[in-house]
């Protein structure tokens, strides 16, 4: 037979063969899973917000499936990332706020909670189904820089590869990172530095299958410098105001503030086109799946305030102290804080333009990437997500339950031991160290929380507030919750 012949033959069906079988990689997809830090739910133009600039984020979301309620379990940094990473409250670990490292005013040393070794990540399970992992950016559980033991550091939580954040912040530009297991100060803004590395991940493993979690610093405060591009959308803006009639506001710190927040968020979009060009460029946006979340919402202004659970008033006159409360301090559950900006990537799989209005929560995307991945969950190890995975697909799920319940102990600058239960229609929240701050909202007709109905005497409201209540109770001793032994509860509420 002709030589010729036989090599063209050959090369015909060498060509025929799936793009899996000739780079070597099996039908695992990749997953590029996104954290931004602080990001609000409204500082994404998908939102509809008319502030937010974020196109390449836009594009990813329209392009793929945008979700209307996605919540975190706890409205700061430390405990929402325990829950990411395990599918468990946070205070099932003992973490309780968010954990103050070596350089931070409130670190002490005889106090070092961090995430559990004996925990299960979802980047372990997947790890273990062979997986290559990496972890770019910020861990913020746990600190391993001043003790002997790095039980708390990435690599012994299942990533191979790490590089970021030694705590819980750094600067927006010149920052100290640790790369190769050394910390090193580096030049440039640490939005594109982390960018860097994680492209340099995903071109070293452009040939397997792999996980990077690339958990950005931005738009964590401070804001400033960014790029020059990114500021340019923000610098004649006068933006719009959520609460601009909020008594005593602080309107031009509002504004001025809104404008470098949004610049540090447009930062965090133009970096993700970067990463969205490579994997074009590398032929594996097809066969790479891109989730994005944020590790909890953010106020600018609304309901008189600004940052996350932890709220700091934006008023020009502050409240006075009180016994747990400094005045300063908005220790708060609103859904400003609890909700966050989430979006799927998933060609061929998700129907471009997809809406979801169901509730899903920080808890259920463990669960889901290991469905993503083919992997197993694990038997020994508590997974109290549901995957979504369904929702995705666009199958109706009659049962899904849009419910949440959430929870927060601020023992970082103030006293407040808050948990909350929502519905599609009411919002209970409930401080058990200062029950004067309990708050009821009618979120179906106030979904900007401003009106508190907790001592509204109308029999309905009271039974609204009993049943809420309960359902707070039962999830507490569903998850043997600590706080259930430093408080006096109504033991009939369990019959």
């Amino acid at each position: 037979m002709n030589s010729n012949y036989v090599l063209l033959v050959a090369s015909f069906f060498y060509f025929m063969l799936p793009v899996q079988s000739i780079t070597g990689q099996d039908q695992k997809p990749n997953i590029i899973f996104i954290l931004t830090d602080d990001q609000a739910p409204w500082a994404l133009g998908a939102s509809g917000d008319p502030n937010a600039s974020t196109p390449n984020m836009d594009r990813l979301a329209h392009n793929g499936a945008y979700f209307k309620n996605a919540f975190i379990t706890t409205p700061v940094c430390s405990p929402s990332r325990a829950s990411i990473m395990t599918s468990r409250y946070a205070s099932e670990y003992g973490i309780l706020d968010f954990i103050p490292d070596p350089n931070h005013r409130l670190y002490n040393p005889d106090y070092n909670p961090g995430l559990d070794p004996e925990s299960i990540t979802f980047a372990e399970v997947l790890q273990k189904a062979g997986y290559k992992t990496g972890l770019v950016g910020k861990w913020h559980l746990g600190d391993w820089m001043l003790t002997d033991a790095k039980k708390f550091h990435p690599t012994n939580h299942g990533f191979d590869y790490f590089m970021g954040l030694t705590g819980g912040g750094t600067t927006p530009d010149d920052p100290e990172l640790e790369k190769n297991g050394k910390v090193r100060k580096f030049q440039g803004l640490t939005t594109d530095i982390l960018t860097d590395y994680a492209m340099q991940f995903i071109k070293s493993n452009a040939d397997k299958s792999f996980l990077l979690c690339l958990n950005t610093r931005a738009p964590h405060g401070r804001w400033l410098p960014v790029a020059k591009e990114d500021w340019v959308p923000f610098e004649n803006m006068d933006p719009y105001l959520p609460n601009p009639d909020y008594p005593d506001l602080d309107v031009e710190m509002v504004k001025r503030q809104m404008r470098e927040y949004l610049a540090s968020t447009r930062g965090v979009d133009r970096n993700l086109d970067r990463i969205i060009a490579l994997c074009d460029e590398l032929g594996l946006t097809d066969h790479t799946i891109i989730i994005f979340f944020s590790d909890h919402g953010y106020n600018m202004g609304h309901n008189g305030i600004k940052h996350k659970g932890n709220g700091i008033w934006m008023t020009k006159h502050l409240p006075e102290d009180t016994e747990n409360i400094l005045g300063k301090y908005r220790p708060n559950m609103y859904d400003n804080s609890l909700k966050v900006p989430a979006f799927v990537y998933w060609s061929g799989v998700i129907k471009p333009g997809t809406v979801i209005h169901h509730t899903i929560t920080s808890l259920d995307l463990y669960p889901t990437i290991v469905e993503m991945a083919g992997a197993e969950l694990p038997d020994d190890h508590i997974v109290r997500g549901r995957s979504f995975v369904p929702l995705l697909k666009g199958e109706e799920i009659e049962n899904w339950d849009d419910n949440f319940y959430g929870e927060y102990s601020m023992i970082n600058y103030c006293d407040a031991f808050m948990r909350c239960y929502r519905t599609s229609e009411w919002k209970l929240v409930r401080d058990f160290l200062n029950p004067e701050r309990d708050e009821l909202y009618n979120i179906a007709y106030d979904p900007q929380e401003n009106i508190n109905l907790i001592h509204d005497p109308r029999e309905e409201i009271q039974q609204v507030i009993e049943n809420l209540h309960l359902k707070i109770l039962q999830h507490m001793e569903d998850i043997n919750d600590p706080l259930l032994d430093e408080i006096e509860v109504d033991k009939e509420y369990y019959k």
